[in-house]
């Protein structure tokens, strides 16, 4: 049998079921598919970027609207006996119509459609439609059937299967789409056809590599099947029995070595191919075993326990067909180069797509998996009930081959919403979501993927009679830093596991200036759109409390909002390394922005590095040093012991030497070593005018005894040279030399071209060192420019040099 896959992306228009308050076309607007009605309303130039200034208030009437979207296409007989009409994604309420008769409808864009169809063609012009009922109209209806359900926000995302953060967030817009999200097509065959296939590669109890596999068949006829498996140079033979439609077995897998994360080995990866007559399906596999301790939530590879530092990830889009393969390899390219070994894709957005977990293991990435529920009650009534075993029963086995894939996790905070919230009162009895995540699916999860572990959600204890952000078992998400409480305030408890914790900053500046039109001010109407976390401005201010001054001009409010980000992720991170093994991981909210906003990411909208990436970079470095009650703690999350002789030396902010302190150290691969810090370098004569300094090897770190507003800092003076032309003859070479300590130097090439990139930041000089940074991506007006206010900023600047 011969499969013929006939795409159908061509030929899309789009009308508006109702009055809209702008002039569509009389025939419809082109339509890209696949692709949303924004997108297609936005390249037909019939609405303004909603990324800019505060255009998305006046689109809200989109996600109120009715759409259709229609194409024709030619077909003619094939001699096939079967055809059906494939969707990989709609989004989300639909009504199919082919020929016009209805073939069928859907309300849920987490999962695949198939409708049989091979009745319904003609031969030479035939016509499909496809038509979207608007979201609001389907969660609303759905809300007055049900019950109201309590959430963090009042939008309806809980009573539609739908991305949730479509509806807006406290970092995203309300941009409500509808749309054939992802591929189309006709697909028509004869005879058995494979219809699924589900891999699952792991260890057998020898360590040995082993795959499992199931091949879903459509038959027609009657009489067993022959179909077959190979991978890395094993091969299996198995039957589909006669009147089944399924078939299985396992092999070992001698030749295949084991997959690791970056941090811990190599990504060696596998072809598989199965086959059933003269039908092959072809996927990827890795091997390698996972295990998670409940209690300590220790997850381990291969029996390795790993620390995980990881990062978690929102939709890189509101509109996801603008996600790219590139992009996300981008985007994941970031993290590894952060240091991060494993991204959360978090319950407020989508299983992603193939791309995303493909790159993952390529990368050695893990992926932590939510299922897609987040800060609400959900109801379990039908049809939701339904739909929800429906797409996870589809995306368990879809994601299955990923070695990269190692937790499937209920839902996002809905536990500790019903137990801390005060959702149990609201509630009045009415359903919430727990059958989902105590019942439905961890039975899917041991049903269709036993090899990698489920959590019920995060935060949790492990138990629902426990409090669900116990800092001794299970998963904890920190928000009172941030919300009420200084960042110093991570340091108050050690946690065994922190799923959430984070701190906001604004975006590039050149990412802010596209964004925004008009003026860049403190305060100023078109900022404070971009800015969706409830109080978020004052937040930001008052977060910089005693850590350093409050700025008197937007470039300052922008630098020093912006630095304190770094640093309040940065010190909540070496605490919680510097108490290995006992919390084994740590999730930074978050990786990556969907739009151009003030937010908690690293990277921000338009895929630009924060301050906070950088900081990244060096506190999830394999080696860490961190100072904590009374000791230096060296963090050794590497594959090779760390020895050598510790130099601590305290030092006035000239320079000078006060004391000195030699300690002979060995710290043995994935272990801490806690290093009491002697009395001569640990107490200062003068807290505001000294620095403990720590050098081991190649690292070192530097430690003020005060806060900045506190520590006699002197006005910063520094030479500063500029060639163009690195070692690779490009960019540019910046070389400043300190005459005095320089806190926190850093620079900002956007500033001068949005396409300008630097290769470090936040590095702290003492007086006589010289820092060289690489600028990248841009050719200059005026190079010397990044030797100057606002490109170069250090926290003790008082003028320009």
């Amino acid at each position: 049998m011969t499969l013929r896959h006939l795409p159908l992306h061509d030929g899309w228009t789009l009308t508006a079921d109702g009055p809209v308050p702008v002039g569509l076309p009389a025939g419809g607007v082109p339509a890209a598919v696949p692709g949303c009605v924004h997108t297609d309303l936005l390249a037909a130039g019939l609405i303004d970027d909603p990324y800019l200034d505060d255009n998305e208030k006046r689109l809200g009437w989109i996600g109120r609207t009715d759409w259709t979207y229609r194409t024709e296409f030619l077909w003619a007989g094939d001699g096939h006996a079967f055809t059906d009409l494939c969707f990989d994604g709609l989004d989300t309420v639909a009504t199919v119509l082919l020929n016009g008769t209805e073939v069928g409808s859907t309300a849920n864009q987490h999962r695949g459609y198939r409708f049989p169809v091979r009745s319904l063609l003609r031969e030479g012009l035939n016509t499909l439609a496809v038509r979207f009922t608007a979201p609001y109209t389907y969660a609303e209806a759905l809300r007055d059937k049900l019950g109201d359900r309590p959430g963090a926000y009042t939008e309806p995302y809980a009573f539609i299967r739908k991305m949730a953060c479509n509806f807006g967030w406290d970092w995203g817009p309300t941009l409500v789409t509808s749309g054939i999200w992802r591929p189309v097509a006709l697909e028509s065959w004869t005879g058995p056809r494979i219809a699924e296939v589900k891999v699952l590669a792991d260890l057998d109890g020898d360590g040995v590599p082993r795959l499992a596999l199931t091949l879903d068949v459509d038959r027609a006829g009657d009489g067993p099947l022959e179909a077959s498996v190979e991978v890395a140079g094993a091969r299996a033979a198995f039957t589909v029995p006669d009147g089944e439609d399924r078939g299985a077995v396992t092999l070992s897998v001698p030749g295949a070595a084991r997959w690791w994360p970056h941090s811990h080995g190599e990504q060696p990866l596998y072809d598989v191919t199965v086959r059933l007559g003269d039908e092959a399906w072809s996927g990827r596999t890795g091997f390698r075993a996972v295990g998670l301790e409940h209690e300590a939530f220790r997850i381990s590879v291969n029996d390795e326990p790993v620390f995980v530092r990881g990062v978690n990830w929102i939709p890189d889009d509101c509109f996801p067909v603008r996600v790219t393969r590139q992009r996300i390899s981008d985007r994941l390219d970031q993290a590894v180069a952060a240091g991060v070994n494993l991204v959360r894709v978090w319950g407020g957005g989508l299983y992603e797509s193939d791309d995303f977990y493909e790159l993952a293991d390529e990368k050695g990435l893990l992926v932590w998996q939510d299922f897609p529920f987040a800060c609400s009650a959900y109801p379990e009534e039908q049809p939701l009930y339904d739909e929800v075993a429906a797409e996870a029963r589809e995306n368990l086995v879809r994601l299955a081959p990923h070695p990269s894939l190692v937790l499937w996790c209920g839902n996002n905070e809905n536990l500790e919403g019903h137990a801390d919230w005060g959702w149990q009162e609201k509630l009045a009895g009415r359903t919430w979501g727990h059958a989902y995540y105590h019942e439905l699916l961890p039975a899917l999860c041991a049903e269709i993927d036993p090899t990698r572990p489920y959590w019920p959600g995060s935060p949790y204890s492990g138990s629902p009679e426990l409090p669900p952000n116990d800092p001794a078992r299970g998963t904890v998400h920190l928000w009172e830093v941030w919300n009420r409480a200084d960042y110093t305030h991570y340091a108050d408890a050690a946690h065994r596991f922190v799923a959430e914790f984070g701190f906001q900053g604004p975006p590039a500046y050149a990412t802010l200036r596209r964004a925004v039109s008009g003026p860049l001010g403190l305060g100023a109407p078109l900022i404070t759109h971009h800015q969706k976390a409830e109080d978020g401005d004052a937040k930001l201010l008052r977060g910089l409390g005693d850590h350093l001054p409050q700025p008197g001009s937007f470039d300052d409010w922008h630098w020093l909002t912006q630095l304190n980000q770094a640093r309040a992720v940065a010190f909540g991170i070496r605490h919680f390394r510097s108490h290995t093994p006992y919390c084994m991981g740590a999730i930074v909210w978050q990786l990556n922005d969907c739009w151009p906003v003030v937010s908690w990411a690293a990277v921000d909208g338009d895929g630009r590095r924060k301050p906070l990436w950088y900081a990244l970079r060096s506190v999830y470095a394999d080696r860490l040093m961190a100072v904590r009650d009374g000791a230096l703690h060296l963090v050794n999350d590497s594959p090779r012991p760390w020895e050598g002789a510790l130099r601590l030396t305290r030092r006035s902010l000239e320079g000078v030497v006060l004391a000195e302190e030699t300690v002979v150290v060995a710290t043995a691969a994935r272990e801490v070593t806690r290093v009491p810090l002697p009395p001569s370098v640990a107490g200062p004569a003068d807290s505001s005018r000294e620095v403990l300094v720590a050098e081991l090897g190649d690292l070192r770190t530097v430690e003020f005894f005060e806060e900045d507003p506190r520590v006699a800092l002197p006005p910063a003076r520094y030479d500063v040279t500029v060639t163009q032309g690195d070692e690779s003859g490009i960019g540019y070479r910046v070389t400043v030399t300190a005459r005095t300590l320089l806190r926190d130097l850093a620079l900002f090439p956007d500033r001068l071209d949005p396409a300008a990139e630097v290769d470090d930041m936040l590095v702290t000089l003492l007086p006589g060192e010289s820092a060289v940074f690489h600028v990248t991506g841009a050719v200059l007006k005026d190079p010397e420019a990044l030797g100057r206010r606002p490109v170069l900023r250090c926290v003790n600047e008082t003028a320009a040099v």
